[in-house]
Protein backbone atom coordinates (compact mmCIF):
# COMPACT_ATOMS: atom_id res chain seq x y z
CA UNK A 1 0.00 0.00 0.00
CA UNK A 2 1.55 3.60 -0.78
CA UNK A 3 0.86 5.98 1.05
CA UNK A 4 1.19 9.74 -0.49
CA UNK A 5 1.64 13.46 1.38
CA UNK A 6 1.40 16.22 -0.02
CA UNK A 7 3.14 19.49 1.45
CA UNK A 8 3.70 23.16 0.52
CA UNK A 9 0.35 24.73 -0.62
CA UNK A 10 -0.33 28.38 1.36
CA UNK A 11 -1.90 31.82 0.80
CA UNK A 12 -0.10 33.75 -1.48
CA UNK A 13 -0.66 36.59 -4.14
CA UNK A 14 -0.89 36.58 -8.10
CA UNK A 15 2.46 36.08 -9.83
CA UNK A 16 3.53 34.55 -6.83
CA UNK A 17 5.34 31.22 -6.88
CA UNK A 18 4.75 27.54 -5.25
CA UNK A 19 6.44 24.23 -5.15
CA UNK A 20 4.45 21.55 -3.85
CA UNK A 21 5.88 18.20 -2.68
CA UNK A 22 4.46 15.07 -2.30
CA UNK A 23 6.32 12.66 -0.22
CA UNK A 24 5.64 8.62 -1.19
CA UNK A 25 6.03 5.62 1.25
CA UNK A 26 5.40 2.09 1.58
CA UNK A 27 6.04 1.03 -2.29
CA UNK A 28 8.68 1.27 -4.90
CA UNK A 29 8.42 4.54 -5.96
CA UNK A 30 10.32 4.48 -8.95
CA UNK A 31 7.98 2.06 -10.50
CA UNK A 32 5.08 4.66 -9.98
CA UNK A 33 4.06 7.18 -12.96
CA UNK A 34 3.19 10.31 -10.66
CA UNK A 35 0.70 13.16 -10.99
CA UNK A 36 -1.08 16.30 -9.95
CA UNK A 37 -4.56 17.09 -10.15
CA UNK A 38 -6.69 19.91 -8.59
CA UNK A 39 -9.90 20.34 -7.31
CA UNK A 40 -11.73 24.30 -6.49
CA UNK A 41 -14.75 24.15 -4.98
CA UNK A 42 -18.05 23.69 -6.83
CA UNK A 43 -16.11 22.49 -9.78
CA UNK A 44 -14.59 19.00 -11.36
CA UNK A 45 -11.00 17.86 -10.44
CA UNK A 46 -8.68 18.60 -13.12
CA UNK A 47 -5.91 17.48 -14.15
CA UNK A 48 -2.60 19.67 -13.85
CA UNK A 49 0.51 17.34 -14.68
CA UNK A 50 2.13 13.90 -15.03
CA UNK A 51 5.28 12.07 -14.67
CA UNK A 52 6.70 8.95 -15.88
CA UNK A 53 8.57 6.65 -13.57
CA UNK A 54 11.70 7.46 -14.75
CA UNK A 55 11.12 11.23 -14.75
CA UNK A 56 11.69 11.30 -19.02
CA UNK A 57 8.45 11.67 -19.88
CA UNK A 58 6.25 14.87 -18.39
CA UNK A 59 2.72 16.37 -19.46
CA UNK A 60 0.47 19.19 -19.06
CA UNK A 61 -2.99 20.12 -18.85
CA UNK A 62 -4.66 22.75 -20.39
CA UNK A 63 -4.77 24.60 -17.14
CA UNK A 64 -0.51 25.20 -16.83
CA UNK A 65 -0.03 26.76 -19.89
CA UNK A 66 3.42 26.79 -19.11
CA UNK A 67 3.65 28.09 -15.67
CA UNK A 68 4.26 25.10 -13.91
CA UNK A 69 6.61 22.18 -14.00
CA UNK A 70 6.77 18.66 -12.56
CA UNK A 71 9.50 16.22 -11.64
CA UNK A 72 10.29 13.06 -9.50
CA UNK A 73 13.42 12.81 -7.24
CA UNK A 74 13.04 8.96 -7.33
CA UNK A 75 15.85 8.89 -4.41
CA UNK A 76 14.05 10.86 -1.94
CA UNK A 77 10.62 9.11 -3.11
CA UNK A 78 9.22 12.86 -3.53
CA UNK A 79 7.91 14.12 -6.40
CA UNK A 80 7.23 17.76 -7.21
CA UNK A 81 4.72 20.30 -8.59
CA UNK A 82 7.02 24.16 -9.35
CA UNK A 83 4.45 26.65 -9.61
CA UNK A 84 5.37 30.17 -11.24
CA UNK A 85 3.25 33.24 -12.65
CA UNK A 86 0.09 31.39 -10.49
CA UNK A 87 -3.41 33.06 -10.75
CA UNK A 88 -6.43 33.43 -8.32
CA UNK A 89 -8.09 30.72 -10.65
CA UNK A 90 -5.24 28.18 -9.51
CA UNK A 91 -6.80 27.87 -6.45
CA UNK A 92 -7.92 24.52 -5.21
CA UNK A 93 -7.09 22.02 -3.35
CA UNK A 94 -4.14 19.81 -5.47
CA UNK A 95 -3.67 16.31 -5.23
CA UNK A 96 -0.65 13.81 -5.34
CA UNK A 97 -1.45 10.85 -7.26
CA UNK A 98 0.68 7.58 -7.62
CA UNK A 99 -0.14 5.12 -10.87
CA UNK A 100 1.39 1.62 -10.71
CA UNK A 101 -0.46 1.16 -14.61
CA UNK A 102 1.29 3.50 -16.52
CA UNK A 103 2.20 6.79 -17.64
CA UNK A 104 -0.62 9.50 -18.54
CA UNK A 105 -3.57 11.53 -18.17
CA UNK A 106 -5.95 9.09 -18.86
CA UNK A 107 -4.59 6.25 -16.86
CA UNK A 108 -5.99 4.69 -13.89
CA UNK A 109 -4.46 6.11 -10.08
CA UNK A 110 -4.30 3.63 -7.89
CA UNK A 111 -3.38 6.24 -4.83
CA UNK A 112 -4.30 9.76 -3.54
CA UNK A 113 -2.91 11.60 -1.44
CA UNK A 114 -5.38 13.88 1.13
CA UNK A 115 -4.54 17.42 -0.77
CA UNK A 116 -2.94 20.87 -0.40
CA UNK A 117 -4.39 23.71 -0.42
CA UNK A 118 -3.16 26.31 -2.94
CA UNK A 119 -5.23 29.85 -2.56
CA UNK A 120 -4.09 32.91 -4.57
CA UNK A 121 -5.23 36.21 -3.84
CA UNK A 122 -5.68 38.80 -6.45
Amino acid sequence: QVQLVESGGGLVQAGDSLRLSCAASGGTFSDLAMGWFRQAPGKEREFVATISWSGGKTAYGDVVNGRFTISRDNAKNTVYLQMNSLKPEDTAVYYCAASSLGYGQSVFYDYWGQGTQVTVSS
